[in-house]
């Protein structure tokens, strides 16, 4: 006889049914939903143990571990500033979107009485400084992670500069990234009943108009994602003379793998054969799209800077034009590598938020919907990644001739 297959739930489904039992104990036991609030406190405190240590690992991994960018040379060189150009593009978008549409303003997601207090720098010369630590070891524990990030980016340098001999350093980085993936998994284990009780919490507090908002800072990012992919992705491809359409037909089942899974591992297979098919020299899709998964998460950067602006708009924060830029630079800074992740772009915002004086318990609201956004991201940071490697190929002189999935195999 066969056996029947247990239906098991994911992490995501876990999440949403935690969002939906916060929401029934928010409306008709607010009482009770207090004295749940320790729950949440510890929920919080174990995503900002993971910060540090992977962002750190990832960073030394993701520019020191790259011998190949080196090796490749030219290419190597133009991938990154493609790479760069466009998640800037990508970050802007998202401060744009947010400033305009402002779905924060007139809710509170504070989930509990605590003190805003926006960080003290406000000046361009202020954050500046700010940027540069005195001790790595002291920003790590205040959990400034524009700071450790600096600090990381200038380690990286110098571990390239001793050529072999970084080898320890590096490889200790990578299990140390490996290990914390694990940790990331186990913690996210908790995220249904820290989300639950973070949601019992706001709308015990400020009512159901908390969804309103967090569904409009949704609509907000899927429709700042459709203006990325039709005001920059398809001028790139016209630009670049990459025919549109058979663009999209052929990594049409890698997207809908990415939005289904909300996993890049899982598309990455099928995105590398579907660019070799395209005609896309394997040399170039085996670098560049790999390559990308550190450097080119351009719906994560969207992402990370709106709902940061929209965190700062819930709680009555005026965040400067200045402070925004300086948002971005330590959102696309934070955010290379940490693609492997589960949930990494929440993992970012709780390294990001605190070093604004932003409050953290925040996170666990966002989470909440970030199963929603997660589909979206993943989708344009695939298709984003794979056509990378068609612009890199036409950049190198390339033409692009269509092969079969049978030659590619």
């Amino acid at each position: 006889m066969e056996k029947r297959k247990c239906f098991k739930l994911s992490s995501s489904q876990k999440i949403l049914i935690g969002m939906a039992v916060g929401v029934v104990i928010g409306i008709f036991y607010p009482a009770f939903a207090v004295t749940l609030e320790p729950l949440s406190t510890i929920f919080i405190h174990l995503v900002k143990t993971i910060v540090v240590p992977i962002i750190f690992a990832s960073l030394i991994v993701g520019i020191a571990g790259h011998d190949d960018i080196k090796a490749v040379g030219r290419m190597g060189l133009r991938a990154i500033i493609y790479f760069e150009v466009v998640t800037t593009v990508a970050l802007f978008l998202g401060l744009w979107s947010v400033n305009l549409f402002k779905p924060g303003v007139g809710v509170s997601i504070l989930t509990a009485g605590e003190p805003v207090a926006l960080a003290k720098a406000s000046s361009f010369s202020e954050l500046l400084v700010h940027m540069f630590p005195t001790s790595f070891f002291d920003s790590a524990a205040r959990g400034d992670i524009l700071q450790v990030v600096v600090f990381t980016l200038f380690l990286s340098i110098a571990l390239i500069m001793i050529g072999k001999k970084k080898a320890p350093i590096v490889t200790f980085c990578q299990s140390l990234t490996e290990a914390m993936f694990k940790y990331t998994d186990i913690v996210m284990l908790f995220a249904p009943i820290g989300v639950g009780v973070a949601i019992a919490l706001v709308i015990s507090r400020s009512g159901l108009s908390v969804l309103t908002h967090l569904f409009g800072m949704i609509g907000c990012f899927f429709l700042a994602l459709v203006v990325f992919v039709v005001a920059v992705l398809i001028p790139v491809m016209f630009f670049c003379r990459i025919p549109i359409w058979k663009f999209f037909s052929a990594v049409k089942e890698a997207a809908i793998i990415a939005f289904s899974t909300t996993s890049s591992e899982a598309a990455l297979p099928k995105a590398m054969e579907a660019m070799e098919a395209f005609g896309v020299p394997r040399r170039i899709v085996s670098f560049v799209i790999p390559l990308g998964y550190s450097f080119n998460l351009d719906g994560s950067s969207l992402y990370l800077p709106l709902a940061t602006v929209f965190v700062a708009q819930a709680v009555g924060v005026d965040l400067s034009i200045a402070q925004q830029l300086f948002i971005s630079v330590a959102i696309m800074l934070a955010s290379k590598g940490v693609a492997g992740v589960s949930r990494g772009s929440i993992v970012v915002l709780a390294g990001i938020l605190p070093t604004f004086g932003l409050p953290l318990s925040a996170v666990a609201v966002l989470l909440s919907v970030d199963a929603i956004a997660d589909m979206g991201r993943t989708t344009v940071n695939v298709v984003g990644n794979c056509l990378a490697s068609a612009v890199i190929a036409k950049w190198e002189g390339l033409s692009l001739e269509p092969i079969t999935i049978e030659e590619v195999c």
